[in-house]
């Protein structure tokens, strides 16, 4: 199958190349038009209906009318001139509300460089609202809701819109206004990171330029990766748009960037695997067509390529078993655009080296001379003769790292923090006269039993029950629906509704109090921010324990498949993410990946102080660590394997493995962790975490695990790593006896290893 899909492509390059180019320049079109009517941004909603955050959303839709897009935003309006907010100043306020509420909002034209065809209207009548005021009577609050895709550009032009417009009708009346929460926040954040995100992107993709440039000397071998990659990117994101959109499946809001992110390391790794050994087979073969020689390595590293793909395919797909919906829906689309990139490198990737051929590397002269021993070939020799020495190296830095998740905390706050945004500067003044939570109050939504309704009198024991807890800043009015068979109560916390705090107060002594004080025939639950964020927390606890288990047992039989070796899967999957010790009966998180995770709580919780470290780490660090690194370990096991076939002492396999295969590792390692490592410059805490932990995976995937401890462990090992599969053995001839009686031999460029 693979030697058919390589040989196809490379005998056709052109034909494949062209229907690669317009399959995916439509499905990018598709991508674009769809992406943000097949997403949604409410994490409440991917929770199972069991938990009790997500009944309370259930019942604010079908008994109070909310809908499941709604954002709030927040607006406070106070005096210009400072002074205390009189009667007459409530009445222009309630007045300019009232106005607000009967105006359509309309979207402003799409921007120059975005095709009319592909703008979704968002135009829309608002709600506005009075919420509270001050006790100082300071300022008003105001509640304004606008229903869309929160992510959605088009919303954050629709807010801009109304801000602007509100901004001036209060101006008349001698008001000035702040706006915070929901679109505010994000629209205001991504103003703010727009000029450090279109740097950090083009240092990203100069980075790349410059390595690839550096390490082949040549034009294309530099830009043809980017070019391609981003071609195939774009149609595995068309792709899963249109098949959400066909089924009916809502993806989480960050699925269209983990998508680009995932393939763009894939991608460049592929690519890079079959850059360097297609040189490698041009040195060695100068009289073969490059066609031909393109055909044999594509079919040779094909095979590794494939091997690495469904690895990574395999763990995403395990999120499908996840009960938390923004796991389950996520694991399944990148697990789609990971066959869609393997696709591509079995067929578009070979088409492209048989069209460049020996041009790929132009104008450098590498072509024409074997290179001298570098790096590569001093470490593939060190690790052949101290093969002991460098795998205890190797694991103590890595249990050093480790010992950072003694502690570690998950921080589920989704805020870009203060960085002196308009919406975190009229936070901050809300918070000074009024509750943290005031801007996103807690809700408890109580519901009459079938045939019954509910009283006002029945419901006093309730907020006055949550008056007293401890934590609890104020409570509202008690609501109730038209038919009277549902109320809501609005509770607003001391704490951050982000926050850690927050999240024990709810689930602990705000949901104690809401059952103890459940009025006879009825049924109560807590919602909002912090009830979610406390549920979502109880629900990754139990996929994560769930989902790394299974994904490393499907792993270890995909491995065990494609390797044909029992022990050399076991040994793989120690070192790079998720341990596997079949004979003792037990799961465990395994070096690399462990390394990572204690690593970045070192540094983020117990260097930085900060709450914790995000709660989607975990989960990233086991798609893109722990993926990642199988590809780079398997590519260099499959090439430890192809020179054990050959005569001689398997640790001169490893060295010479290790010299061959080391620079194509390090290279991707370094392309990816610059990549994901810039992330860490941007302004938002949660990315900041995400780039620093998984450049530093990457990098200690790469040059530790693969180039370092899996060779290692290999040439301890020796040819028993692929039992029961045979490989050559040493000729007796070859051998010698050592001056101590040890068994030794000389590889064929004359350096010798003890047996």
């Amino acid at each position: 199958m693979i030697r058919a899909l390589t040989r196809f492509s490379t005998r056709n390059p052109w034909k494949v190349v062209a229907l690669w180019a317009v399959v995916g320049f439509s499905l990018l079109v598709v991508a674009q038009t769809l992406i943000f009517r097949v997403t949604q941004t409410q994490s409440g909603d991917f929770l199972p209906a069991r938990y009790d955050s997500a009944a309370a959303l259930k019942v604010a839709e079908e008994k109070f009318g909310a809908k499941p897009d709604a954002n709030a935003v927040t607006v406070l309006v106070a005096r210009k001139d400072g002074a205390p907010l009189s009667q007459a100043d409530e009445q222009r306020v309630a007045a300019t509300a009232g106005k607000l509420s009967a105006r359509r909002v309309t979207m402003p034209p799409p921007k120059d460089d975005q095709p009319s065809f592909l703008a979704e209207d968002h135009s829309q009548t608002p709600k506005v609202a009075p919420v509270m005021v001050a006790p100082d009577r300071g300022f008003e609050l105001l509640r304004v809701q606008l229903t869309g895709n929160s992510m959605d550009p088009g919303m954050h032009d629709l807010y801009r819109t109304f801000r602007d417009t509100a901004r001036g009708e209060f101006a008349e009346d001698q008001m000035r206004t702040g706006f915070t929460g929901g679109l505010a926040d994000l629209a205001d954040t991504e103003e703010a990171q727009e000029t450090t995100s279109k740097v950090v992107g083009a240092v990203m993709m100069l980075l790349i330029v410059v390595i690839n440039v550096l390490v082949f000397r040549s034009v294309l071998a530099a830009f043809v990766p980017l070019v391609a990659v981003a071609l195939i990117s774009g149609a595995a994101t068309g792709a899963v748009a249109g098949a959400a959109m066909l089924t009916g499946v809502q993806l989480d809001a960050s699925t269209p960037s983990m998508i680009g992110v995932v393939l763009l390391g894939v991608g460049i790794d592929y690519f890079l695997f079959l850059l360097f050994r297609f040189r490698e087979q041009l040195r060695s073969r100068p009289d073969v067509p490059a066609r031909v020689v393109a055909a044999d390595v594509s079919a040779r590293v094909g095979t590794a390529i494939t091997s690495a793909a469904l690895t990574i395919v395999a763990a995403f797909a395990t999120l499908g078993i996840a009960t938390f919906g923004q796991f389950r829906v996520l694991g399944p689309a990148i697990a789609v655009s990971v066959l869609v990139m393997l696709f591509a490198s079995l067929t578009l990737m070979p088409a492209l080296l048989a069209v460049t051929g020996r041009k790929m590397f132009w104008p450098s002269r590498s072509l024409a001379r074997e290179p001298r021993p570098g790096a590569a070939a001093h470490v593939g020799d060190l690790v052949a003769r101290r093969p002991l020495a460098m795998a205890v190296a190797s694991v103590a830095l890595l249990g050093a790292l480790a010992v950072g998740l003694v502690g570690i905390r998950m921080d589920f706050s989704q805020s870009a923090g203060d960085h002196g945004t308009p919406a975190a500067v009229t936070a901050a003044e809300i918070g000074r006269s009024l509750p943290a939570g005031v801007s996103d109050p807690t809700t408890v939504y109580v519901t009459a039993e079938p045939g019954r309704t509910l009283g006002a009198h029945s419901l006093d024991t309730l907020p006055a029950a949550l008056t007293k807890v401890d934590g609890v800043g104020k409570v509202g009015a008690t609501v109730l629906n038209g038919d009277r068979t549902a109320a809501r109560i609005d509770v607003y916390l001391t704490a951050d509704t982000q926050s850690a705090a927050a999240r024990d107060l709810v689930s602990g002594p705000v949901r104690a109090a809401v059952a103890s004080h459940t009025p006879a025939g009825a049924r109560a639950h807590v919602g909002g921010t912090a009830a979610i964020f406390a549920d979502i927390s109880t629900a990754v606890d139990r996929d994560l324990r769930t989902v790394f288990p299974v994904a490393a047992a499907l792993i270890a039989l995909i491995l065990l498949i494609l390797l044909r070796s029992l022990l050399a899967p076991v040994v793989l999957m120690i070192s790079v993410g998720l341990g596997f010790a079949a004979t003792l009966g037990m799961i465990s998180v395994g070096l690399g990946f462990a390394a990572t995770l204690g690593a970045s709580a070192l540094f983020f919780q117990h260097l930085l102080d900060e709450p914790g470290v995000n709660f989607v780490l975990p989960l990233v660090l086991f798609l893109f660590v722990v993926a990642l690194g199988t590809d780079y370990n398997i590519l260099i096991s499959d090439r430890m394997r192809e020179e054990m076939e050959r005569p001689g002492p398997a640790r001169a396999a490893v060295a010479r493995a290790v010299r061959h295969t080391a620079p194509a590792v390090a290279t991707a390692g370094i392309v990816l962790a610059a990549s994901f490592g810039s992330l860490a410059v941007t302004p938002s805490p949660s990315t900041q975490q995400i780039g620093f932990a998984t450049g530093l995976g990457i990098l200690l995937a790469a040059f530790v695990l693969s180039i370092v401890l899996v060779p290692a462990l290999t040439a301890l090992i020796g040819r028993a790593i692929w039992w029961p599969t045979r490989t050559a053995r040493t000729p007796r001839r070859d051998r010698v006896r050592g001056s101590e009686g040890r068994s030794e031999a000389q590889d064929d460029e004359g350096r010798v290893y003890v047996s």
